[in-house]
């Protein structure tokens, strides 16, 4: 498991000897061997063994630390080698788990598109073509994918390199990394508290993407130029009211105390979430345009996810309706990035939408009434 403490073993071990490490394998044991190499100096070198995640040219590692999923600042590997024939040897769920790796940056796009028509966070259009110009054509044949074709494969590895290398020019995960991994990363830090078995990265990120894709179609079903401004500035939460909400929400006091940390890093004053609604407001139709062009509707992901072996059911991966429902509310207190999920929050259009999403005929509506 990629945990501080192994990180620190390894970090030990490297500290007794003079050598380069060199890992081989995937997503764990890379974000484990980067970290424990940043923190002794020194470069390392990687071996892929399969197209299971984004990682290996990535700038950070994903380390769960006291029971906090972060991406810790790391160098990629100075050198990653991977042979085509390994790859396609690798077990057939672990291209499964890269494919929804993979097509999470579908909806990570869409995020990044809102936090730069917001003026949040700009796209960096070097970073933004490596991963979104071929996405489509990468992400495009998965039942090839899924019975092990040669080519499928290699587009898929080479879809998940490129966005590592994005993330590298970005020195952040954002190119790659949206409200579907804040799902991800929530159901995997519940679960670590509960001491449920670990699912794989992907296929977690897969529902995720699901969750995020749904709720965009609900949020472009909205006219967002018709917002009631001055009655969400009078309706928003002090810091201090934004605390205890976010303690309120998370079980784990050590869950909490994170989720708190980065949820008032990105909180904004009354002042600012009024200068922010009239842009949206001004911005909204250009934005509207923008989102349908990158998105996919989340039927279309399910597909696309069925075909590639990925589950595509919360209790595939272990999470109950309940708590998909809640994870809508709380995935959005654990990072301070912006996505979607901090949009529906300052618009006041979460729990319609929410609703809607779980009502009878709504995309998880069925899930509700089982």
């Amino acid at each position: 498991y990629a945990s501080f403490e192994n990180v620190l073993a390894l970090e030990e071990k490297l500290r007794s000897i003079r050598a380069v490490p060199i890992v081989v394998g995937s997503g764990t044991l890379n974000d484990i061997t980067k970290l424990a190499s940043h923190r002794v100096g020194r470069p390392y070198m990687c071996v892929g063994t399969a197209a299971s995640m984004d990682g290996y040219t990535a700038f950070g590692a994903a380390i769960t630390r006291d029971g906090f999923k972060q991406t810790m600042s790391s160098p990629a590997p100075r050198a990653l080698v991977a042979d085509l024939d390994i790859l396609v040897t690798a077990p057939a769920q672990m291209n499964s788990t890269g494919y929804g790796d993979l097509l999470g940056k579908v909806t990570a796009g869409a995020d990044w598109i809102l936090a730069d028509a917001l003026e949040i966070e700009l796209i960096e259009r070097q970073a933004w073509s490596l991963v979104q110009d071929s996405l489509r054509d990468w992400a495009g044949k998965p039942q090839e994918l899924h019975a092990g074709n040669r080519q499928a494969i290699e587009n898929l590895f080479e879809g998940l390199i490129l966005s590592g290398i994005a993330m590298q020019i970005s020195a952040s995960s954002r190119p790659a990394s949206g409200s579907e991994h804040r799902f991800s990363h929530l159901w995997e830090m519940q679960a670590l508290v509960e001491g449920h078995a670990p699912v794989p990265h992907g296929f977690k990120v897969g529902v995720g993407t699901l969750a995020s894709a749904a709720l965009y179609e609900r949020v472009l079903a909205h006219d967002l130029t018709r917002l009631d401004i001055d009655a969400l500035c009078r309706a928003w939460p002090s810091r201090e009211e934004v605390r205890h909400e976010v303690e309120q929400g998370h079980s784990s006091p050590k869950l909490a105390e994170n989720a708190v940390e980065e949820s008032l890093a990105k909180y904004i004053t009354p002042a600012q979430l009024r200068q922010r609604l009239m842009l949206l407001q001004e911005r909204w139709p250009s934005i509207r345009e923008r989102l349908h062009q990158q998105l996919m509707t989340a039927a279309d992901i399910r597909a696309l996810l069925q075909a590639a072996g990925c589950p595509t059911t919360p209790a595939a991966i272990g999470v109950s309706v309940a708590q998909l429902r809640e994870s809508y509310v709380l995935a959005r207190t654990i990072r301070s990035r912006y996505t979607v999920l901090d949009l529906v929050n300052e618009c006041g259009i979460l729990d319609a939408c929410v609703n809607d999403l779980f009502a009878p005929g709504g995309f998880w509506g069925n899930l509700a009434q089982t």
